[in-house]
């Protein structure tokens, strides 16, 4: 590991200490004081058509300004999801629509002086509905008689397996080697079928929109996104603005988590504000979060997987079945990560299949959520490996290391599913995958537990475990840029495209910038995410910042400080190459010397007059992936069912950690939402479609009460492509709990379970029907 200055140091945040004191940092805070309120009415039905919409008496209401319905609207078909361009996800929405496809779809918006009046304007509009019958079950919805978008209108921007009439949002099917014939030549062959379901992205701040027409003429948003650029790209698409005309602001973001990687809200909050060149702001209900916004992909993964008796696995095949809700944003991404980041952590196999489709139904829309598709891909894989090694007689770490990838190797998957430079295979220049494995095994004293250990007649612990990886951002695709800019007296300013979410990647931009420029983190004041002030980003999303954007960042801190450079030995009166510099002095071979301050206040009022200022992007050309090791010790009742989380352990590789306090903060809470998903997170929708589990009252997310006791430790590992080393952090940590705790379940019960979440009721039906069968 190499040593550096600020880079690898526990640097606190740098706009902790202002958000603590409660000074103005989120979208509601610069709204302005008299802009007008939004409310959105909401379908009552899964499905339906509008046969008629009538506003009259709430346009009487005194300060109702506006009532906007889909006649209010050209019909341009957009998706919402924020993703790079062309978009792999179908344009199969419309600001507005005569039909509504889930509860919670919008129906009309109302513009008024206050919450009171624009609620009760709505409830003063009156809707006449053609009820149709909903397609609520995903198993049944390919070819199903009933069509969720029967409009002739929407389209892919490029071939993703885009079918309505089928009710099929993408689909996918990528062959290596010859399955069929593999398996059948496999000494073992082990097949089930995997069930996850929605989960809700419970970040603290709600969606929130406001926007003005500001002093130049121009749409002007404050939005709590994670990708501003997409949303000013989007709002211009589909409102038919011109792409000058409007600039994007992103304060802080309450948390997003994938939920803030669409557009919602924004669309309805610029036409309000368009039309009546009047301040409007909509701040979505935690109901609305819940029903009206997106969740996690539910799906089906059927596997099968052989091995040969001596613990080789061969072969892989895995069908996918994804419940994308009535519109298909991430719909084709999110599927194709199920087996890009999963199915390559068994490279060693003769052949792998991963095909499948992504269906409409009319539920509440499914969209980017941290993990993104590998979480689900890796609950089915994983329980799977320890099922093939119980049938084998291998001990399932035995198994892992048999079979997973290592540092050097790579996987055909890699090349086929677009991983890797073009034409080639991405290989795993940094992979501490077996330390990560080996580390785990004795921080969370495996040996002494495995497979379980009786605590008294009716109390048993148990141990499961699972490996992962991730990805660093879209190869050939996402594009990060950074501009830093020297100043008088001496100090940086760094902008950043790049999306503060509240993972602290401002502070980490910073410390990458401090360490390439010799200086520390209070000396560079950040800004970022302004679609008018700061250079282009894709956006916080594929765990892309620190990787992304944090190589373009270093490459505009190296060019500035050879600036920099160039002018002190101009100074100095002497070659470039002469010139050493430590961050505040600039020295010749001959020990003349001059200050940082000195040069940059010469520079800008009496000495050759320029501005310093550098600007550089990097786009990735391979995924350099984090890989990590989960270990979860539990303890069950086996009368009851209930049982306790005493521990999960997380030893990471993910490169050098450029914080390691918010990386160690990015894995723990990862691994907390991989608990809610495997345990706590159930969601619950009646016969007619609407979800009941639509607030934090009756949707439970683990707390500190449930959460005893979180271990993590990092890898020494280092990515010669990364920034000083490093890859992503964001999304690794979700992806083992669910298959961890599925093996260690099944280890200290004998239970397995398939579906998602996994209860006390799930776990003592297991038990009792394991009893009636003895």
């Amino acid at each position: 590991m190499k040593n550096h200055h600020v880079v690898n140091h526990q640097t606190p945040s740098v706009d902790g200490k202002g958000i603590m004191m409660g000074r103005d940092a989120y979208s509601d805070d610069f709204a302005h004081s008299d802009a007008l309120i939004i409310k959105i009415m909401r379908s009552p039905h899964a499905f339906a058509k509008i046969v008629s919409i009538d506003t009259r008496r709430a346009e009487e209401i005194p300060g109702v300004e506006l009532i906007l319905t889909h006649k209010d609207f050209k019909r341009n078909a957009y998706t919402r999801a924020g993703q790079g361009y062309p978009e792999p996800s179908p344009h199969d929405k419309f600001v507005l629509d005569e039909y509504v496809r889930h509860v919670g779809d919008e129906v009309c918006a109302v513009a008024a002086v206050d919450v009171k009046t624009a609620e009760k304007a709505l409830h003063a509009i009156n809707v006449e509905y053609e009820v149709l019958t909903p397609v609520l079950d995903f198993e049944t919805a390919k070819d199903n008689d009933q069509r969720v978008h029967p409009e002739a209108d929407i389209y892919e921007m490029f071939p993703i397996g885009f079918d309505p009439k089928r009710n099929l949002a993408a689909a996918y099917h990528m062959e290596i080697g010859d399955v069929e014939q593999t398996l059948r030549d496999s000494d073992v062959v082990v097949k089930e079928s995997f069930y996850t379901t929605p989960q809700a992205h419970a970040m603290m701040e709600p969606h929130t929109v406001n926007a003005r027409i500001d002093y130049n003429d121009r749409l002007l948003i404050y939005s709590s996104t994670q990708t501003p650029f997409h949303v000013r790209r989007i709002l211009s698409q589909a409102l038919e603005v011109p792409l000058r005309k409007i600039r994007v602001i992103k304060p802080r973001v309450g948390g997003g988590f994938g939920g803030k990687q669409a557009l919602h809200g924004e669309m309805l909050c610029a036409a309000v504000t368009l039309r009546t060149g009047k301040p409007s702001k909509v701040i979505f209900t935690r109901q609305e979060v819940f029903e009206s916004t997106y969740s996690r992909h539910p799906m089906r993964i059927d596997l099968r997987i052989g091995a040969m008796k001596d613990g080789r696995i061969t072969a892989i095949d895995c069908y996918g079945l994804s419940n994308t809700g009535a519109y298909g944003e991430h719909a084709l991404t999110v599927f194709m990560v199920t087996g890009s980041k999963v199915l390559p952590l068994y490279n060693k196999v003769e052949a792998v299949r991963f095909h499948g489709d992504v269906v409409y139904t009319n539920h509440t829309p499914a969209g980017a959520f941290r993990g993104y598709g590998a979480i689900q891909g890796n609950f089915a894989l994983e329980s799977i490996i320890d099922m093939l090694a119980e049938k084998l007689d291998i001990d399932p770490i035995e198994l892992r290391m048999k079979n997973m990838i290592k540092e050097g190797e790579t996987s055909k998957i890699f090349e086929v599913m677009g991983e890797g430079t073009e034409g080639t295979a991405m290989d795993m220049e940094s992979c501490k995958l077996d330390y990560c494995l080996n580390r785990g095994l004795a921080l969370s004293k495996w040996n002494k537990t495995y497979p379980r250990q009786m605590i008294s007649d009716d109390k048993v612990r148990s141990v499961g475990m699972a490996i992962a990886m991730q990805g660093s951002g879209i190869p050939f695709i996402d594009m990060g840029a950074a501009t830093i800019k020297l100043n008088d007296d001496g100090f940086y300013n760094l902008t950043v495209g790049a999306t503060e979410i509240g993972q602290g990647s401002d502070t980490i931009l910073v410390q990458i910038a401090a360490e390439a420029l010799m200086t520390e983190v209070s000396n560079v004041a950040v800004y970022s995410s302004d679609t008018d002030l700061t250079p282009f980003d894709t956006g916080a999303y594929a765990s892309s910042t620190t990787y992304v954007s944090g190589n373009a960042v270093l490459k505009a801190a190296t060019k500035l400080r050879e600036m920099m450079i160039e002018e002190a030995a101009r100074v100095l009166q002497c070659d470039s190459d002469a010139i050493t510099f430590d961050g505040i002095t600039f020295t010749d071979d001959k020990t003349d010397s001059i200050s940082l301050k000195d040069l940059s206040n010469k520079l800008y009022y009496n000495d050759e007059q320029k501005q310093l200022t550098a600007t550089d992007s990097y786009v990735g050309h391979k995924s350099p992936p984090p890989f990590m090791a989960g270990f979860i010790d539990v303890e069950v009742d086996l009368c009851t069912g209930e049982f306790d989380i005493l521990n999960y352990t997380s030893v990471v590789d993910c490169g050098t950690t450029i914080n390691p306090m918010l990386a160690r903060g990015q894995i723990e809470g990862g691994v907390v939402q991989g608990i809610g998903m495997a345990t706590y997170e159930e969601t619950h929708h009646n016969k007619k479609g609407r979800l009941i589990t639509n607030s934090f009252l009756n949707y439970k997310i683990p707390t500190t009460k449930e959460i005893l006791k979180l271990t993590t430790e990092f890898a020494e590992s280092y990515e010669e492509s990364g920034p000083y080393g490093a890859k992503s952090v964001g999304e690794i940590g979700i992806d083992t709990p669910p298959a961890a705790l599925a093996n260690a379940i099944y280890n200290a019960t004998g239970v397995r379970i398939t579906k998602l979440p996994i209860t006390p009721e799930k776990i003592l039906q297991g038990i009792k029907e394991k009893e009636n069968k003895r």
